[in-house]
C-alpha cells in the first residue's frame, strides 16, 4: 500500500458532535497529509412542544457551509467525503427521503417509557441474548417504539450521518458500526434481527441495507456538486459511528491496549476480533459493537464531562462561568474525596440541577452533602474526576476478566484525551500505561478509513481492511 497517493486531491471529513460538530480537509503536501479543521459551529438539543429534538436544519446548514468553505481551499478538487457522529438517532423519511420531522434527542424522556412498555412484549434477557448489547434507553429501538406507542405513523429511516450523505444523492444505507448502536442487529449474523423487529411491532422493510465501513455511495450530486471542486467527489459510509471512527484513528498494534473514548459519554472497551457475551458479561452490561473490517468493539458505556457539562450549567445560572481548564487547575489541588460516586446512577444521566444530583447521592450514600455555589466548584470538579477514574479502572479489570486480554496500555481519545488531571488519576487508579490519543480522533479514522477504500482493492469487511486503516491512521497520526 503506497503511503502517497498518485491522486493527490483532497478528502473531506464530517464529524457531527452532540455539542459540537466540525467539518475537515486533507490534503497532501511533499507527499505527506495535512489535516485542517475548516469549519466549527456548536450543537445541542433544543426543547419543542413535542420534546427535545435536534435542529436539523441548523446542522445541515452548519455541514453545507464547512463544505462550501473547503472548495477555495482545495483548488485541486475533493476526492471523497465521509461523515461520522454520534449514534442512535435517525431522521424519518417520507416516499420521496425528505425529513418528515425533526428527529428526537436519545436524551429524550419519551423513551424511558417506551422501554418499559416494550419490555412487557419482548423479555429484556432474550433481546440481549439476541443483540449482544447494553440495554440503555436512547437506543434506536426504544426510540423507534416511542413513535409507535405515541401513534406516529411508521416510516422509513436513516441515522443522522447516513441521511446526511443520501441527501447528498448517496445510496439510503445504515452503516455497520451505526447499526450496532440500534439494539437491531443480530450479534451473530450481524444483519437485522428480525425477531425483534417482528416482536416489536416494527417493520423491517423501513430498516436500510447495512453495508461495511468504506462503502462507496455514489457521487455527490445537488447543488454542492456544481461547485467545480466537488464535481467527482465519491461519498464514502466511514465508521459512521464517532466512537468507532475514534478507534479505527488509534494505530496501535498488538493485542494488550484498550481504549476510552472521552467525550460526554466515555466508552471504555477493547477491540476484540469476536463479540464477546455469556451471563457475567451481561450482568456487566457490556456491548458488543460494530468496528472497522468487521472486527468488534467490547465496551461499555460510562458516564462522562456530562456530568462536568451539567455542573457548570448550574453555576452560569448562578451568574458564575468557570471554564473547564479553570476548574480542572482548581479541583488538582482539592484533597481525595473521602466518598466517590456512582457515575452511572441513572439520576446522573439526566438533564439539570446536576449539582443536587449529586448531593442526593452523596446524602444516600451516607456523607455530608457539598456546597452547591459556584465557589465550591473545584470540590465538585474533583469528587467527579476521582469517581470517572475509579470507573474506568473497574471498568478495565472487569474487561480482562471477560476476555482474557492482559492489558498493559490505555489510549485516550476524544475531547477528553486533553484532560490531564483525569488522565494522570486513571494511570494512577488502573496501573496502566496511558497515551493521549488525538482530541480528534474520530476525522482521524474517518480520513483513514476513506483512503483504505480508495487506495486499496481489499474488501471492507476484512481484517486486512482493518490494518490498512490502521496503517493510514500511523501515517495521519504518528507517535510523538
Amino acid at each position: 500500500m503506497s503511503l502517497a497517493p498518485a491522486d493527490r486531491r483532497s478528502l473531506v471529513a464530517v464529524d457531527l458532535g452532540a455539542e459540537s460538530c466540525r467539518v475537515s480537509l486533507l490534503r497532501w503536501s511533499d507527499g505527506k497529509a495535512e489535516i485542517q479543521l475548516v469549519h466549527r459551529f456548536l450543537n445541542g438539543p433544543v426543547e419543542r412542544d413535542t420534546g427535545l429534538h435536534w435542529p436539523l436544519a441548523k446542522i445541515i446548514e452548519g455541514v453545507e457551509e464547512g463544505l462550501r468553505k473547503c472548495a477555495p481551499l482545495a483548488p485541486e478538487g475533493v476526492r471523497s467525503i465521509a461523515i461520522d457522529g454520534w449514534a442512535v438517532d435517525y431522521v424519518r423519511l417520507d416516499a420521496n427521503g425528505q425529513a418528515l420531522a425533526e428527529p428526537f434527542c436519545y436524551r429524550d424522556e419519551r423513551n424511558v417509557h417506551a422501554e418499559v412498555e416494550l419490555h412487557k412484549r419482548i423479555p429484556a434477557l432474550w433481546m440481549r441474548e439476541i443483540t449482544g448489547i447494553e440495554q440503555l434507553p436512547l437506543n434506536t429501538l426504544y426510540q423507534l417504539y416511542a413513535d409507535r406507542l405515541s401513534g406516529t405513523p411508521e416510516a422509513r429511516w436513516l441515522n443522522l450521518p447516513e441521511y446526511l450523505l443520501a441527501r447528498w444523492g448517496a445510496e439510503p444505507v445504515a452503516e455497520f458500526t451505526n447499526a450496532t448502536h440500534t439494539q437491531l442487529v443480530d450479534m451473530d449474523s450481524r444483519g437485522w434481527s428480525r425477531e425483534i423487529f417482528r416482536e416489536a411491532g416494527l417493520k423491517i422493510e423501513f430498516a436500510p441495507k447495512i453495508v461495511p465501513p468504506g462503502t462507496m455511495l455514489g457521487k455527490l450530486q445537488g447543488p454542492l456538486a456544481r461547485l467545480p471542486v466537488f464535481a467527482d467527489a465519491e461519498l464514502i459510509a466511514p465508521a459512521c459511528h464517532d466512537t468507532a471512527s475514534a478507534i479505527a484513528g488509534i494505530p496501535a498494534a498488538g493485542d494488550d491496549w484498550a481504549y476510552i473514548s472521552s467525550g460526554t459519554w466515555s466508552l471504555v472497551g477493547a477491540v476484540t476480533d469476536l463479540p464477546v457475551d455469556g451471563p457475567s458479561v451481561r450482568e456487566d452490561s457490556f456491548s458488543n459493537l460494530g468496528g472497522v473490517g468487521n472486527m468488534n468493539c467490547f465496551h461499555k458505556n460510562v458516564n462522562g464531562m456530562w456530568l462536568l457539562k451539567q455542573c457548570q450549567n448550574a453555576w452560569a445560572a448562578m451568574g458564575h462561568e468557570p471554564s473547564i481548564s479553570d476548574l480542572l487547575r482548581d479541583a488538582e489541588r482539592e484533597p481525595v474525596p473521602p466518598m466517590l460516586l456512582d457515575v452511572d446512577d441513572p439520576d446522573l444521566l439526566r438533564v439539570g440541577e446536576m449539582p443536587q444530583r449529586i448531593n442526593r447521592q452523596l446524602v444516600t450514600k451516607g456523607t455530608q452533602p457539598l456546597d452547591e455555589s459556584p465557589a465550591n466548584a473545584p470540590a465538585f470538579t474533583a469528587l467527579i474526576m476521582h469517581s470517572l477514574a475509579r470507573r474506568y479502572a473497574e471498568t478495565l479489570t472487569r474487561i480482562q476478566q471477560h476476555t482474557g486480554k492482559v492489558i498493559r496500555r490505555i489510549y485516550i481519545v476524544g475531547g477528553g484525551s486533553q484532560n490531564t488531571f483525569l488522565n494522570r488519576l486513571t494511570a494512577e487508579a488502573t496501573g496502566f500505561a496511558v497515551h493521549r490519543g488525538s482530541p480528534e480522533s474520530s476525522t482521524i479514522g474517518n480520513f483513514a478509513v476513506q483512503l483504505a477504500t480508495l487506495e486499496s482493492e481489499l474488501p471492507a469487511s476484512s481484517m486486512e481492511f482493518a490494518r490498512a486503516v490502521r496503517e493510514w491512521s500511523l501515517h495521519l497520526n504518528p507517535p510523538a
